[in-house]
């Protein structure tokens, strides 16, 4: 194998350092480039549980004047990231999180996620935020986030390193040019997703 060629994770990782550390989780995982090996979990990602991330991606990205999350099929990227890059604990942390997020919508609306209405969900997922951030305020360190934490980092990540998200949600230069500290800039204009003034090194 070429050594100068990336594996799935080490380019994940990167990606993840150019867009500013958007994801910070499973650093033990797979941002340390770590083998995973002996992977246990009990079991795999449904067509349910599909359908249950597209809509919780589109609830933290939903459509406006531009595609939201589930147009590019987040739910698919979130079991992609989890099944092959996260250890058996975030795994399993993640997984549990689908069966929470249902019952937090039953004690909270009376009904399941997928039949709250657009509205109810936003509240919901608030909420959680909001715990989740209490959480990592005050974790062990090497204890698994919170399960909201990693599905709210994954539907960014993978939103906007989509060809949608990188398109659509902001504007694309495929070939940066040259520095340019005086780039020109109007209120409201959407951010690069390879900034004019930074050089890929």
């Amino acid at each position: 194998m070429n050594p100068n060629l990336l594996n799935r994770r080490e380019a994940i990782a990167r990606l993840a350092v150019l867009m500013g550390g958007a994801i910070v989780i499973g650093r033990e995982s797979y941002l340390s480039g770590a083998p995973l090996t002996g992977k246990t979990v009990s079991r795999e990602f449904t067509a349910a549980d599909l359908a249950l991330l597209d809509e919780i991606g589109d609830t933290i990205i939903p459509t406006t004047n531009t595609p939201g999350a589930k147009s590019v099929k987040i739910g698919a990227f979130m079991a992609m990231m989890v099944k092959d890059c996260y250890d058996d604990a975030n795994h399993a942390v993640f997984l549990e999180g689908l069966t929470a997020i249902n019952d937090a919508s039953r004690a909270r609306c009376g009904k399941d996620f997928l039949s709250a209405s657009a509205t109810e969900r936003t509240v919901l997922l608030n909420e959680l935020d909001v715990v989740q951030k209490q959480q990592q305020a005050a974790k062990a360190k090497g204890a698994p986030p919170h399960y909201f934490r990693m599905m709210k980092q994954l539907t960014l990540l993978g939103y906007f390193s989509s060809e949608v998200g990188a398109t659509q949600a902001m504007r694309f230069a495929e070939v940066p040019g040259r520095f340019d500290g005086n780039a020109p800039y109007q209120k409201g204009d959407r951010a690069w997703f390879v900034p004019t003034n930074r050089a890929i090194l």
